[in-house]
């Protein structure tokens, strides 16, 4: 028995695998942050290659949550419909579909990474304002953000909620909180980023304090028998910086709030940091918080191989693993892998003329 193959129940949904696809923007949204065909096929042809869950890009909850003009959002009833054969298409394949609900933050208003330019996008060709928890820019090149009120902070909140709301209406079956990667949560958590000196900064538990907000609502808008999964960076890998070991706690304040899985990742805000990059590189993150936390997690980074991903959840380091890149380069690494892990041939019948 191959335990990447083994399904993993989360609440009331039960994912027929361990593999996911991870969350990878493809600023390829029309307009008004509306998903098109190619976000059918990208993330349709993951689905048909075998991932258990499928889970989108970084869908902004407001339209200055986007990074860029062509990020997708999930702020309106036009966003659900648009969203919505495309999640069907998903359950259709036998995977489970889940949004992530995103903020950029500082980061937000940038041009996509393909752009004749770099850095912020100015309001004559379709960028905004940007916001923030303190008011630095990231880079010098993009815009400067205005730090959030508390009344801003309380439509952040409520933006993530009605944002989960309407995934659910769109056929979503779990969603994702995006607080990793130097994005506004992380922004918050992160000294590096995190100014302030109300009750939103300072110590550990102001800056936590948005984070588990946003969880907390985002569990109320869902119900209890939806997984609600959060992505964060476990470490800025900068000294003085957001730790692994702020993660474990943040992790078992995540679990309190309604949270049922952490998807870990790390880095992202600080323009340079000491990232030891490699194979499988921020697997012992979620070990960790696994091991010191006692909540789910989900692997993610440089994962490649059928065997290493195996491994990761034949050894308890993670519960789940998530692949980015490499479901880039082959949509159906977990028919593959399967083909080598399992007795059992996971191709779709309309493929096994080729097997």
């Amino acid at each position: 028995m191959s335990a990447l193959f083994t399904p993993l129940t989360l609440r009331g949904v039960t994912l027929p695998n361990r593999v996911a696809l991870a969350p990878m923007c493809q600023y390829s949204a029309g307009p008004d942050g509306l998903p098109t065909d190619w976000h059918r096929v990208h993330l349709g042809s993951r689905a048909v290659g075998g991932a258990g869950l499928i889970l989108t890009e970084a869908t902004a909850v407001v339209p200055e949550g986007r990074i860029s003009p062509q990020d997708t959002g999930l702020w309106s009833e036009a966003h659900v419909e648009a969203w919505r054969p495309i999640a069907a298409f998903i359950t259709a394949q036998g995977s489970v579909p889940a949004v992530q609900l995103a903020h950029a933050g500082f980061k937000a208003s940038t041009y996509r990474p393909w752009a004749e330019h770099k850095g912020g996008v100015p309001d004559a060709e379709g960028g905004w304002s940007p916001v923030s928890p303190s008011g630095e820019p990231f880079l010098p090149d993009y815009r400067t953000p205005t730090p959030l009120d508390e009344a801003g902070i309380a439509g952040v909140v409520e933006a993530f909620a009605a944002a989960a709301r309407r995934a659910l209406d769109a056929g979503f079956a779990a969603v994702e909180i995006h607080a990793a990667h130097g994005y506004l949560l992380h922004e918050f958590l992160s000294p590096l980023t995190n100014h302030r000196t109300d009750g939103y900064g300072g110590d550990r538990a102001g800056r936590m304090r948005l984070t588990l907000e946003v969880a907390r609502a985002v569990r109320a808008a869902v119900g209890e028998a939806v997984p609600v999964l959060t992505r964060i960076s476990a470490t800025d890998w900068v000294d003085g910086g957001w730790t692994v070991e702020d993660s474990v706690v943040l992790a078992g304040e995540l679990a309190a709030a309604g949270v049922d899985l952490v998807d870990t990742s790390s880095g992202g805000a600080a323009a340079r940091a000491n990232v030891p990059i490699g194979p499988g590189y921020q697997v012992p993150l979620a070990a960790r918080i696994r091991r010191d936390a006692g909540v789910l997690t989900g692997a993610v980074g440089l994962i490649v191989e059928p065997e290493q991903a195996e491994q990761i959840v034949e050894t308890g380091e993670a519960d789940l693993v998530l692949l980015g890149r490499e479901l880039l380069r082959d949509p159906y690494w977990p028919h593959r892998a399967a083909a080598k892990l399992t007795p059992t041939p996971t191709w779709p019948n309309q493929y096994t003329r080729a097997f």
